[in-house]
């Protein structure tokens, strides 16, 4: 027998049957199936969708990113106390306003739209407060459907990017994913297992939980093959059975064993997997909208086992990527002993993916998520047909919702011309409204206690959780003649001299000062601003590459570099810089090394970087991913023994990834870096290789030992 939840009510009456108290969300005085918090969710739903006309079937199937009030700098474009935003964005005002946006009241009211995307970065307690708002504005409409809020990851260290890390530094606070991935495979190979991805889980659950964002779209189950993908950083690197692991333990710990009350639901992103790119070039432009699979047996083999996985655990939701699958470009590809067919159109667009492999062959129960703008700037594949055409394409190809539009009319307009069927609108809006039963919105979990998510998410065993994190994640790389750990009997009488180098100068400076002021925190070495006078220095590289949204005029340059000149892929020469301040690293090294001193570099893999421009002039190198310098500053003290391993290979040169005229790559686009040598021209070796010796491979990673 199902436990009476207390149910809370701001626009609409409860009613008793039985005695026992339900909503009554439609204002009909009797208790309608949908309201009835007794049957699964999946009745519910099936009772509500035969409830709803067409336009609140169709604001179902869209989601659209929201800005809180908090957010809007004309207050009088705000409502309930500033916390909605009522303002409204002409079509074109923006990159991301593919067509006009109006108000949250209007939009909840009168396009019935229920699902957003929440990428502004507030306080827990103003997230709830916040989603509560919008919840009862949505409690006071004709059948009372309740808002899902969703959002990218929050829970890791780096720089914000809007879409990738749109939020940083409110909840605890944990290595980029590739740190966590070092950290973790670091256990492994000390005999342990991935738990430190479960903790992970579990604490970020629990402070998405109290803030009412309830639908995660993440993590990515990519597989990174081509090392110049920009979006390589928001991986867990390139082994495909640890992704695989990573994403099942994912799964059980925000959703748990099956979506209820205090679930996160999580959208695994990109299938069939992003990482088997032309060249690096990402499909949020044209240049970038191919997936290439030249190698026999890749998709299968390294792409699809954490889609597996995902399927398996029963993710809620799977998000479908931009890029077209290339036959030119590509050898047929089999799964489970079939020929795949290639339709050159983007994945959400792509029936036989979505239907036979996903649904079919994996196993899928849950509801397709599309990435954003697939309706508008990445149509890829269908770009010459009409907004409405592709709402049909995407949804009859099996996509149920369709991400960052509020474009109704076109959707409306694909059904009004019967390209769409209410037969496929419904199938789409039930497994939508399921999952919202099950996360019990429609009950007692419409409303968010903001005093409790401020409590839950200032939890010091979440941060000290994670601070562990950041130090497990470090990785030595290097450590020539025992240089490390710096122990204070080593560095008896020496100073030490700290700086940060950067793309951007602004950010060097200020991160100099952050690295510095920790360290002064920390008091594990006698410190220094004059390099001149230092005997060990140590130097964090944070080395930036290309554009997120717009394509690079030759390839991703992945040397560590100042103004170096090179080729677009039209012949024009231009200048490319990764790091600022090449000259000044090499005259703060070559001062240590004069007078016998010792210089340790850490360098942020955001990307797999090519070293040899620095790895000579180290004594020592470790690699962080987004990770706190006092985190790494305690491995280099000896405080912390290091044990986190590369997620990920690092190339050689240039030379192993260059490109032919034909735009075919020297080393294999959809194979991860591990494996390229298996296809490697003769006499090439993908692997960076340091003046020690060491293997810059996956799962390289030294100790003190």
């Amino acid at each position: 027998m199902q436990k009476q939840p207390e149910l809370v009510v701001r626009k609409k009456q409860l009613i008793e049957q039985e005695g026992l108290t339900f909503k009554d969300l439609n204002n009909n005085g009797r208790l309608d199936p949908y309201e009835d918090w007794r049957l699964t969710p999946r009745e519910r739903a099936e009772n509500l969708v035969s409830l709803m006309n067409m336009d609140e079937k169709i604001g179902m199937m869209l989601i659209n990113s929201r800005k809180m009030g908090l957010a809007q700098e004309d207050k009088s474009k705000t409502s309930h106390d500033g916390v909605l935003d009522e303002g409204i964005i002409e079509k074109g005002e923006t990159i991301f306003a593919t067509s006009k946006v109006y108000g949250t009241t209007h939009t909840i009211e009168n396009r019935n739209l229920r699902h957003f995307i929440l990428r502004d970065n507030f306080s827990p307690a103003d997230m709830a407060e916040w989603i509560n708002a919008m919840n009862e504005v949505a409690e006071g409409t004709r059948l009372g459907i309740p808002v899902l809020v969703t959002s990218n990851s929050r829970n890791e260290n780096g720089e914000a990017v809007f879409g990738m890390n749109d939020a940083i530094g409110i909840f605890s606070t944990w290595p980029g994913t590739l740190g966590l991935a070092a950290a973790a495979k670091g256990d492994i190979k000390n005999g342990g297992d991935a738990s430190l991805i479960s903790q992970f889980a579990s604490i970020a659950r629990k402070e998405w939980d109290v803030t009412g964002l309830r639908k995660g779209y993440m993590y990515m189950a990519d597989v990174v093959t081509d090392p110049r993908w920009q979006r390589t950083y928001g991986t867990f690197g390139e082994d495909p059975e640890f992704i695989a692991d990573a994403i099942g333990r994912i799964i059980k710990e925000f959703q748990g064993e099956t979506l209820g009350k205090h679930s996160i639901a999580m959208t695994i992103k990109h299938f069939p997997g992003g990482g088997a790119r032309e060249n690096g070039f990402d499909p949020h432009y044209e240049e970038g909208k191919w997936n290439l699979y030249p190698t026999p047996g890749s998709l299968e083999k390294y792409h699809l086992p954490p889609f597996r996985a995902a399927a398996k655990h029963g993710a809620s939701s799977i998000m479908p990527y931009y890029s077209i699958p290339s036959i030119k470009k590509s050898v047929v590809q089999q799964f489970e002993g079939e020929d795949i067919p290639f339709e050159e159109v983007g994945f959400a667009f792509n029936h036989y993916f979505l239907n036979h492999i996903l649904r079919g062959e994996l196993g899928f129960k849950g509801y397709i998520n599309s990435d954003s703008g697939i309706i508008n700037n990445m149509s890829w594949g269908m770009e010459k047909h009409s907004e409405a055409e592709r709402f049909a394409k995407a949804i009859n190809a099996g996509t149920d919702i369709i991400a960052d539009t509020n474009d109704i009319e076109n959707l409306k307009l694909a059904v009004s011309k019967g390209w769409i069927s209410e037969k496929r609108i419904n199938e789409a809006n039930v497994r939508l409204l399921t999952e919202m039963f099950a996360l019990g919105l429609f009950d007692d979990r419409t409303y968010n206690e903001p005093q409790k998510a401020t409590e839950v998410v200032s939890t010091k065993e979440h941060w000290e959780a994670a601070y562990e994190a950041h130090k497990k994640s470090v990785t030595v790389l290097k450590n020539s003649n025992q240089t490390l750990p710096l122990t204070k009997d080593k560095l008896e009488g020496r100073s030490v001299y700290i700086e940060v180098f950067h793309k951007e100068a602004e950010r060097a400076a200020a991160y100099t000062e952050k690295a510095r002021d920790e360290a002064k925190e920390l008091g594990l070495f006698t410190l220094t601003n004059n390099y001149e006078e230092a005997d060990v220095a140590v130097l964090f590289l944070h080395p930036k590459s290309g554009s997120y949204f717009n394509a690079t005029l030759g390839l991703l340059e992945l040397e560590i570099c100042e103004d170096k000149v090179v080729s677009g892929l039209d012949g024009t020469l231009y200048q490319e810089t990764t790091l600022s301040g090449m000259k000044h690293l090499k005259e703060v090294t070559d001062s240590i090394h004069s007078r016998g001193g010792k210089v340790v570099m850490s360098v942020n893999i955001i990307l797999p970087w090519i070293l040899g421009n620095i790895e000579p002039m180290a004594d020592a190198l470790i690699a962080g991913y987004d990770t706190f310098f006092n985190a790494q500053l305690e491995v280099i003290a000896g405080n912390h023994k290091p044990t986190g391993v590369l997620p990920l290979t690092l190339p050689a040169n240039e030379e192993v990834i260059a490109v032919y005229q034909n735009g075919e790559s020297v080393s294999r686009n959809d194979v991860p870096g591990y494996d390229k040598d298996k296809y490697m021209p003769n006499g090439l070796s993908y692997i960076y290789k340091d003046c020690d010796g060491n293997e810059y491979k996956l799962g390289h990673g030294l100790n003190y030992e």
